[in-house]
């Protein structure tokens, strides 16, 4: 009686393994079917042209398609053209991005205190994203022109004029162009940052006799430290993004201060050299990537030592 016992539960036990192997099995399908439309999406869009341009990039062609291993690369960096174009780029970026993140913050800290008018403010600083690109380049045309409205003011006080476009300063208005456009949303990442940092740890902390500056630094920059780090990811996207603002204002090739990595690269492609641009793309995808993990470890370390 004992085994015929045991061997039923045993058989109970098998069936449901299998019923529950099944149900598995059937709700893995069900996910995969749902997600299909979203895998096709990212294979077709993303997976496969960047596979076409890393095939791009190691041959010779697309017609002969001879591997020619690094050939591409190393003749797109030893490029006068390539380096001038990713010089100016890094610069914009290591002077925009950083001005974007502090001045959106301390507006953010701005805003965040009693001041008159602050939703009038807020307004102000929110409408330049719904500006068209060409209206506000038009804006900016009129402003640094030679003969333009900046120029003239500094006649006034005595200065003498610029050709901002086509000059070394020609990087200082496409930089205003960024930080006007950009400051006002991520302003507003900070404002919805410091609207969560709980308010029992600022008063205990002014109970204790901290300073502001003691509870900004110490306790709001903490819980500020990964939208710190976003906003830095999406200025730098945005960063070099800029060849949008600085064709409109310059053209195809601008004052060589001007000249940016998409300047490069769209030229590139009109001459249907898609090898070099192919090698461009990734090696400016790379320093992307570096530039991201460098950021990702910093905010790691100063969220832990400013937890610590």
């Amino acid at each position: 009686m004992k085994i015929a016992a045991l061997l039923a539960e045993n058989a109970r036990k098998k069936v449901h393994t299998e019923k529950s192997s099944r149900m598995t099995r059937k709700a893995r399908y069900l996910s995969l079917a749902y997600l299909s439309p979203s895998l096709i999406g990212v294979l077709t869009f993303f997976v496969v042209p960047f596979m076409v341009v890393v095939y791009y990039a190691l041959v010779n062609n697309p017609v002969q398609a001879e591997f020619v291993g690094l050939s591409n690369f190393i003749s797109v960096w030893n490029n006068r053209a390539f380096q001038r174009a990713a010089e100016n780029s890094l610069l914009f970026s290591a002077i925009a991005v950083p001005l974007a993140v502090v001045l959106s913050l301390l507006l953010a800290v701005v805003m965040e205190s009693k001041i008159p008018f602050k939703s009038r403010f807020r307004t102000f600083f929110l409408s330049p994203i719904m500006v068209p690109i060409a209206s506000v380049v038009l804006i900016w045309q009129v402003l640094f022109h030679f003969n333009g409205i900046v120029n003239e003011w500094m006649r006034m006080i005595g200065a003498g004029k610029i050709d901002w476009l086509k000059s070394e300063y020609a990087l200082i208005p496409v930089v205003l162009l960024f930080l006007w456009k950009n400051l006002g949303y991520n302003m507003i990442l900070f404002m919805a940052a410091l609207s969560s940092v709980p308010g029992d740890l600022i008063e205990v902390a002014a109970l204790e006799g901290a300073t502001k500056w003691q509870i900004f630094y110490k306790i709001k920059l903490r819980y500020l430290s990964s939208t710190i780090l976003f906003v830095a990811i999406m200025s730098l996207i945005s960063s070099f993004k800029v060849f949008r603002e600085v064709y409109l204002l310059a053209g195809d090739y601008p004052y060589d201060s001007l000249y940016m990595l998409q300047h490069y690269m769209n030229n590139t492609f009109n001459s249907l050299d898609y090898q070099k641009l192919s090698a461009a793309a990734i090696i400016m995808s790379l320093v992307i990537i570096v530039l991201f993990f460098v950021m990702y470890k910093a905010e790691d370390i100063y969220g832990k030592d400013v937890e610590g």
